[in-house]
């Protein structure tokens, strides 16, 4: 190792670079480390450019002699009778590392450093904090059981399972705080679009059977019939969680939007965005909120519940443009065997004047999208069809939009038109031939104006946020909640947010090559195995996504062995920020 010099107009950093032979068996080299500015180390060392650079090669000499120590062969002597330690943990999760460093990242001991000076506690608040976010994406469970977790990590909690429940009531308190904070600190990760904002809705169950003040019997999107709450949820433009909030699960989810808008405004210091959300959360007071001061919409618009003169409008296959052309189409006439005319979106502009609100209803067209929905559709007929011959149960309801039993009606006569002596079913021909009618078409309302094209797309990213509520569903296992204390409730699903924010920052990193599922389970899988006083063995498959985490966050734990010495190293790395 040697020291090396870059020189500015106004500066010049001091480095320790690392020499080695490349791939292509050339000798080359790359930074190891950078030990600061000339300005900043003279100050700290008192002295001038001569005795910087005394000071930098006897740092390079140490790291020399560390290196040659990290390095060296390691004979481990291994005997086929002896046991190993009783109790004794050898197998430990160093996935989270990577988790730790996106952590540092977020200045998480600057955010609980801060916290403290409001609370009286003596536990370790960022560790217990850090530990349940690692415990929410790597082993998802209860508090109890993130708790048990977290003594499978290198470093062993060095609190007490009473701390973890009382922090929660802390980190409840401080919720909005942590949020606001993380969302300046992020920048130093990512940097942040909030030029376009989505928002939804959704609401977790949990194993109760009588309500109180926040959980409450209400309609469950997961069709459950215990009580629930709610959660209002913002995401930026590339899919990065934003903020959160939970209601009572009997409230109607319109009424959360501006509570949590208004906080994003004043603490986030986002005052001019796009709007986006689904037809649910489009009231006309939202609008209106989101049509002043810098802001605007775009919200899906279902043509069902359109009034029956702007859906005939909206349907009427005349004054259509195919994107990017101002010729007028009459969507009868498209050839859709042509592969070009499957492949293309075609649109139509309906302005629309009604409560007290301009705005236009941009009406779209894709025959690849109407395949697709008579695809599925066709499949749903075939298991009706199965249903009717097999002499199934039906459901008296079929609330459910995607239930094929919604195709199935009961007559009063048989298929040749005579009195039927017992129940008969058969396939509704009226309900295909009504969703026939809207096949291939979408909507959307907005009062923005300009490149239709454009406005179709921050439409089209609103998948994201769903993505969001999905995994926190599945991957992160949020529900059902064994909490009781409302308090504690709301920290449950302030970790589910951060874990939720970290996951996608790592995946942001990772350039969004990878699925949520492999990202999870590599990280899930990533063990190593204590030898004794030499070391930790992997005990993972190594493959491209390891490389990658290691290539990315500057260390690695895939060597044959490694050190206690160089583990220490490690772990150091990703907890300091330098």
């Amino acid at each position: 190792m040697r020291v090396t010099t870059s020189k500015s107009k106004n500066s010049e950093s001091f480095y320790i670079n690392y020499a080695y032979i490349g791939k292509n068996g050339k000798n080359t080299s790359k930074v190891f480390k950078k030990l600061g500015t000339l300005k900043e180390l003279s100050e700290k060392l008192n002295t001038d450019r001569d005795g910087v650079m005394a000071w930098a090669k006897e740092q390079a000499r140490i790291e020399t002699e560390k290196h040659k120590l990290e390095s060296e062969n390691v004979s481990v002597d291994f005997h086929p009778n002896r046991l190993i330690n009783s109790n004794e943990q050898r197998l430990f999760n160093c996935g989270y590392l990577f988790l730790q460093s996106i952590c540092k990242s977020l200045r998480f001991d600057n955010i609980c450093r801060n916290i403290k000076t409001r609370h009286n506690y003596e536990y370790n608040l960022q560790s217990i904090l850090q530990d349940l976010i690692y415990a929410r994406i790597l082993s998802p469970s209860s508090k109890k059981s993130s708790f048990e977790f977290a003594e499978n990590l290198l470093e062993q909690p060095k609190y007490e399972l009473h701390d973890v429940y009382r922090a929660l009531s802390t980190l409840s308190v401080e919720s909005d705080f942590i949020q606001a904070e993380l969302y300046k600190n992020s920048h130093f990760i990512h940097n942040r679009n909030t030029k376009i904002l989505y928002y939804d809705c959704t609401n977790y169950f949990f194993e109760i059977e009588e309500a109180d003040e926040l959980r409450k019997y209400g309609k469950s999107k997961e069709h459950r019939p215990n009580p629930i709450i709610g959660m209002g949820l913002f995401m930026d433009a590339d899919g990065i969680p934003l903020s959160f909030d939970i209601y009572p699960g009997n409230q109607n989810e319109q009424l959360s939007l501006k509570p949590l808008e208004r906080k994003i405004i004043s603490d986030f210091e986002c005052s001019e965005f796009i709007y986006c959300s689904d037809s649910g959360l489009a009231s006309k007071s939202n609008k209106k909120f989101n049509n002043t001061n810098g802001r605007h919409y775009v919200i899906t618009q279902s043509l069902k519940k359109l009034n029956k003169e702007d859906r005939e409008i909206a349907l009427k296959p005349t004054q259509y443009r195919k994107i990017g052309s101002t010729k007028f189409i009459d969507l009868t006439t498209l050839n859709e065997q042509d592969e070009e005319v499957i492949s293309s979106i075609y649109y139509k502009e309906v302005p629309i004047e009604r409560n007290g609100i301009c705005e236009t209803l941009i009406v779209t067209y894709s025959p690849k999208y109407k395949r697709y929905q008579r695809n599925i559709r066709n499949e749903q007929i075939k298991r009706a069809e199965n249903m009717i011959s097999n002499n199934s149960k039906f459901k008296k309801e079929k609330r459910n939009p995607n239930d094929h039993g919604r195709f199935i009606k009961k007559t009063a006569t048989t298929e040749h038109g005579e009195a039927a002596t017992e129940t008969y079913y058969e396939i509704d021909e009226s309900v295909i031939s009504n969703e026939e009618m809207y096949d291939g078409f979408y909507a959307v309302t907005t009062d923005l104006e300009g490149d239709i094209s454009e406005i179709i797309k921050i439409n089209k990213q609103r998948w994201q946020i769903e993505e969001c509520f999905k995994i926190m569903k599945t991957e992160f296992e949020a529900r059902p909640v064994y909490l009781q204390r409302e308090d504690r409730i709301k920290a449950h699903f302030l970790i589910c947010f951060v874990s939720l924010m970290i996951y996608r920052l790592l995946e942001i990193k990772l350039e969004k090559n990878y699925t949520t599922r492999t990202i999870i389970n590599t990280l899930r899988n990533m063990n190593v195995c204590k030898i004794d006083e030499y070391g930790y063995i992997p005990t993972y498959t190594r493959n491209d996504l390891t490389d990658k985490l290691h290539e990315l966050f500057g260390f690695r734990t895939d060597t044959e062995i490694i050190k206690k010495s160089k583990m220490r190293s490690i772990i150091k790395e990703s907890k300091i920020l330098r």
